[in-house]
């Protein structure tokens, strides 16, 4: 069967007895047709369900009604992390008072992540963008502001002049608070299961864990794709040194999970021989036994406050100023306990 024809303008028209003329000032609210013509117009393109191209809204000027999300990680990560869940759920609750859809891709690197920021602005899919994963010297903010799409993006580190604002979480703080928990537990090797090494929050969170060295810490990083395979392989490694760490915090909650039970299947008592810690919570990870300490935050509210940021950024003529993000704060749950 093929596929449906779109319906046009001069269908509507055809269907309502009126020039082509007379549907364009209808359907945009312009002057020139009476209330009885412009109700029948609409009631016509309403019962054919037609909606302008992206083509069309580009020549009129309008906008698209769609907020883009490119996503750079691995499918099978987005799959099992709530964290995307809850971001894009409460993105998706913020937008929709505003009759504003969300449109998600995955895309297998930062380039090709580039390239759909351009079709998308080319083509006027979307009116603006959230951003995760920000890096140092990331190659994707000079093109945004160049593109001149709006943007918003949820980091850890201020925005440079011109270039899209940032809705910050301040992850040196929050890094800073777990490692800082482990080590008045008395931990004195403490490794951290990263992701993606580029990442700011990556750098963030092994300086504050590097900072503690004057502490009498040794502290460890080792950054995996952030899969739950990665996790279990890398705690495999570490349990597997001679000097092997007495805690071990994880970038997420199933990466946390993951190294749980690498440690169970080595038999190796959590946390009586080994705390595990996260910087991600969820639901599942108060749930599994022991229970996984970690840093909670309301990523619904994070992404809400994200899309609230980029619809106020949508309407303005110029980047707006950075706005903070509300803080995660430590949960103490049974996966961590004193160094033995």
């Amino acid at each position: 069967m093929s596929p449906a024809r779109r319906v046009t303008i001069t269908d509507i028209a055809r269907l309502a007895g009126v020039s082509p003329g007379a549907v364009s000032f209808a359907l945009n609210g312009r002057p020139g047709v009476s209330a009885e013509t412009r109700a029948r117009i609409l009631e016509v393109a309403a019962q054919h369900d037609w909606l302008p191209s992206s083509t069309a809204r580009a020549l009129a000027g309008a906008r698209a009604g769609v907020i883009g999300f490119a996503v750079n990680r691995p499918a099978r990560t987005l799959g099992a992390e709530a964290f995307f869940t809850d971001l894009m759920a409460g993105v998706q609750s913020a937008l929709a008072p505003h009759r504003l859809a969300l449109q998600t891709v995955l895309v297998p690197s930062i380039d090709d992540e580039i390239a759909t920021y351009r079709r998308w602005r080319s083509s006027h899919q979307v009116d603006g963008v959230v951003v995760i994963d920000p890096r140092d010297d990331d190659p994707r903010m000079p093109v945004l502001r160049d593109l001149g799409l709006p943007a918003v993006i949820i980091g850890s580190v201020r925005s440079e002049p011109g270039h899209p604002a940032t809705l910050q979480v301040d992850d040196r703080r929050v890094a800073h608070t777990l490692f800082a928990h482990l080590a008045g537990l008395g931990h004195r090797r403490i490794a951290y299961v990263s992701g993606p090494a580029e990442f700011q929050h990556t750098r963030l969170r092994s300086e504050a864990l590097s900072g503690l060295s004057a502490q009498g810490i040794a502290g460890a990083v080792i950054p995996t794709d952030s899969s739950p395979a990665a996790a279990s392989a890398a705690l495999g490694r570490l349990l597997a040194d001679g000097a092997s760490p007495s805690a071990v915090v994880f970038d997420s909650d199933v990466m946390a999970i993951a190294g749980l039970r690498a440690a169970q299947e080595r038999r190796i008592a959590v946390p009586t021989e080994l705390s595990i810690a996260s910087f991600d919570d969820s639901t599942v990870a108060a749930l599994v036994h022991p229970s996984i300490t970690a840093m909670t935050r309301d990523t619904f509210g994070l992404g809400a406050d994200a899309a609230n940021f980029l619809i106020d950024q949508i309407a303005a003529p110029a980047p707006l100023p950075d706005r903070t993000g509300s803080a995660p704060v430590l949960t103490v749950r049974e996966s961590t306990a004193r160094a033995r």
